[in-house]
């Protein structure tokens, strides 16, 4: 049974959903509470929604041993300091803030709540009681990038970004390198919509970016309106967080999707069995965190197969998007012959890479 609430204040009114209870106890005698703080609606059908579907899967695979709630469509701000602040004090010992604009806010609140444990995903601070979760999705940008420099006849792509932090950077970079796999003087264009869900501005972006040429549309943002753009032009692209091939049957090629269930499953098993510590994750294709859906039938064959065989060689670390030598758009070597940009690196990317046909804002 799921008892649906409002959590109201601060001029934010967002749905407050608990889980239903189903197993074993927490040090209190019930459930262990968890927490999901969502930047987007779950209904985006991208980023928000896959981290609600891994929600849910803890729900399937704990029962009443976790009682599950979530607040949606909260801003990178105030409010979300806020957010976590009453998630804390309703009682739930594990809080996951699945956006990189709760960095702040989840630094700030655990401070407060030192025996509450704070997940935080794509951020790069750390605390005793908070961790940090992270996704190779420039993994999955590469091979796509491949894959629009097989099926890309104008040389020029359209990449809709939402904000320039070092998230959508990389997957910038990452596609552009692997598309120069194919076609060396590939040209990426940038349109930022400055929202993570906005299908309007999304679909906007895609028109402007077609209108100048593009003949094949990438996104990082969470509505499938880019792909519905690119699908009604008759324009390759790629989808974004969830399946959207539903939206673009003909012209969405594949999709870079997010499956979070395994960690938050793992996750939520080293808090009630008291094993949880502070940690750096990055999962990609070969953990699964980051999946490529089946390619379109328009993929011909011969193409599907390098994307195959590429996808192993990531898998087995054979091949890694950011293997150097890697230039910036000035010409400087970022990445060393024989090297492999770090994690750490990655996580502070503020450059793009030569090819990419767009600047950064100052």
């Amino acid at each position: 049974m799921i008892d649906r609430r409002t959590l109201v204040g601060g001029g934010l009114a967002a749905p407050f959903l608990l889980g239903g209870l189903k197993g074993a106890r927490a040090q209190d005698g019930g459930p262990l509470k968890i927490a999901f703080m969502y930047v987007g609606p779950i209904g985006d059908l991208g980023w928000s929604y896959q981290h609600d579907q891994g929600r849910l899967a803890v729900e399937r695979e704990f029962g009443d041993k976790v009682q599950t709630s979530y607040v949606e469509s909260v801003p990178e701000g105030a409010d979300a300091e806020r957010v976590l602040r009453q998630m804390a004090q309703a009682g739930n010992k594990l809080i996951f803030a699945t956006s990189f604009g709760f960095m702040q806010a989840v630094i700030n609140v655990a401070k407060q709540f030192p025996d509450t444990i704070f997940e935080h995903a794509t951020g790069f601070q750390t605390a005793k009681n908070v961790g940090i979760y992270n996704a190779r999705f420039y993994e999955g940008r590469y091979v796509s990038g491949h894959l629009a420099g097989r099926m890309s006849q104008k040389k020029t792509i359209g990449y809709i970004g939402s904000f320039p932090i070092p998230e959508n950077i990389m997957g910038i970079n990452a596609f552009t390198l692997g598309a120069q796999r194919v076609i060396p003087d590939v040209t990426t264009k940038v349109v930022w919509v400055n929202s993570w869900y906005d299908p309007g501005k999304e679909a906007e972006a895609a028109n402007a970016l077609m209108d100048q040429g593009c003949d094949f549309i990438v996104q990082h943002t969470d509505s499938p309106a880019p792909v519905q753009a690119a699908e009604k032009r008759g324009v390759w692209c790629i989808g974004q967080a969830s399946d959207m091939g539903r939206f673009g049957p003909e012209r969405c090629l594949t999709s870079v999707v997010d499956d979070w269930a395994s960690y938050y499953i793992k996750t939520a098993q080293r808090v009630m069995d008291g094993s949880w510590q502070s940690e750096d994750y990055w999962g990609g294709l070969a953990e699964e965190s980051v999946v490529l859906t089946p390619w379109n039938k328009a993929v011909p064959a011969d193409v599907q197969a390098e994307l195959d065989q590429l996808v192993s060689e990531i898998k087995n670390k054979t091949t890694h998007p950011f293997q150097g030598e890697v230039k910036n758009q000035a010409g400087e070597v970022v990445v060393p012959e024989g090297t492999v940009i770090s994690d750490a690196d990655l996580l502070k990317m503020m450059y793009f890479v030569q090819g990419v046909d767009s600047t950064l804002p100052g």
